[in-house]
């Protein structure tokens, strides 16, 4: 296997955001997207043209997918919405988790079949378990597939039926395995960081099915191999790095989110880009993400 070689990470915007997270490429805009939970607001940067946007939108919001031209779904407290984000015409809002008023969609990511997963949280960030794990399908159908998180993180896929997930306070990566019908038959921890490393944040994988993790006040991204083994990692000038994707005209370019949230004066002079969003270069590939997709009847109806 060919030894992963990165470049120094480039700053590409000094956004400086508070929680930046949802890192999303898409292709045909020639644009990384991501988001600012706590500001509320969705950011796009064409890196050809190197022409930035800002959307703004009424809830937190922890991440968004593609559906088609300017048309995506928005991860929100206590809702997924499929909005036209040019012309702010929302298509479709689908509630999620109205009795915990206190939680919110925090990171989410499409499968290899174009099926939704995201995860929800305590937005409080209290010690308690009221976190899970969701797959929206391409009927509109909405399936809990786990239960009992603090703060979910991922999903990451290897394929159709396993996939990595994180639970950050714990900070434990799992790795899962579900059937045909949606039911988890393995659920192993694949890797524990240490208190030293932070916390296992946002993820994305490359060609080889080696895993790229972010990580919560420990400054770097680690690749871990298929037997979580650490092969690399990438240092930021940045404590807080909060999630990553690949992009790009090749598709070997990773970008990265980071943060400001709960760093003192102190954190901020000695990591004095936190917030900024990042790209660097690899001799590798990922996984372009697949837009979500559903039935054509559902299309005509809502696009």
């Amino acid at each position: 296997m060919i030894k992963i070689v990165t470049e120094q990470p480039k700053i590409l915007w000094k956004v400086r955001c508070t929680l930046g997270e949802g890192t999303l490429w898409v292709n045909e805009h020639n644009s990384v997207y991501f988001t600012d939970i706590k500001k509320k607001k969705i950011y796009s940067y064409n890196i050809k043209s190197k022409k930035k946007k800002i959307y703004k939108v009424n809830k937190e919001i922890g991440f968004l997918a593609h559906v088609k031209d300017h048309i995506f779904v928005l991860g929100l407290q206590g809702e997924l919405r499929i909005q036209n984000l040019k012309l702010k015409k929302i298509l479709k809002s689908i509630k999620i988790e109205q009795h915990l008023k206190f939680n919110r969609i925090n990171d989410g990511k499409t499968d290899p079949a174009g099926n939704l997963w995201f995860g929800t949280m305590d937005n409080l960030e209290r010690k308690i378990e009221k976190g899970s794990l969701y797959k929206l399908d391409k009927n509109l159908k909405l399936t809990k597939i786990d239960k009992n998180y603090r703060i979910t993180n991922g999903p990451a896929f290897i394929d159709m039926y396993n996939f990595y997930h994180t639970d950050s306070p714990k900070k434990k990566i799992y790795k899962i395995k579900i059937n045909k019908k949606n039911k988890i038959v393995s659920k192993k921890i694949f890797k524990k960081l240490t208190s030293e490393e932070g916390s296992p944040d946002g993820m994305t994988l490359d060609k080889n099915k080696n895993l790229w993790v972010a990580h919560f006040r420990g400054a770097c991204i680690s690749v871990f191999n298929p037997k979580a083994k650490l092969i690399h990692r990438i240092n930021f000038p940045a404590k807080n790095v909060t999630n990553c994707t690949f992009g790009g005209k090749k598709n070997s370019e990773l970008f990265v989110t980071t943060a400001t949230k709960g760093m003192s004066k102190a954190d901020i002079r000695k990591f004095s880009y936190s917030g900024c969003l990042f790209s660097v270069k690899t001799n590798t590939k990922g996984f372009f993400q697949k837009k979500f997709v559903f039935k054509n009847e559902k299309k005509r109806s809502l696009l």
